[in-house]
């Protein structure tokens, strides 16, 4: 998978995470990807809701030692 940009939002507690992730994605084009790491559970949901109503695309996920990542495919 190629990454397009990497957003570290871990230790930021919600809605903060979403708010980056959209200034984030702002700066890419569509098809690029955006990582997203986070350590917020709320993440889990809240993320995929946002990409979905912003016409973007979850590819993956994963949670490891406490830190979610999200690779979010731009619309």
């Amino acid at each position: 998978m190629n990454v397009n940009k990497v957003l570290d939002a871990k230790g930021l507690a919600c809605p903060m995470p979403v708010v980056r992730a959209k200034k984030a994605m702002d700066e890419l084009t569509s098809g690029q990807v955006l990582e997203v790491q986070t350590t917020d559970k709320g993440s889990k949901n809240d993320l995929p809701a946002w990409a979905k109503a912003s016409g973007h695309t979850v590819i993956d996920m994963k949670e490891e030692n406490g830190v979610l990542t999200f690779w979010i495919q731009k619309g």
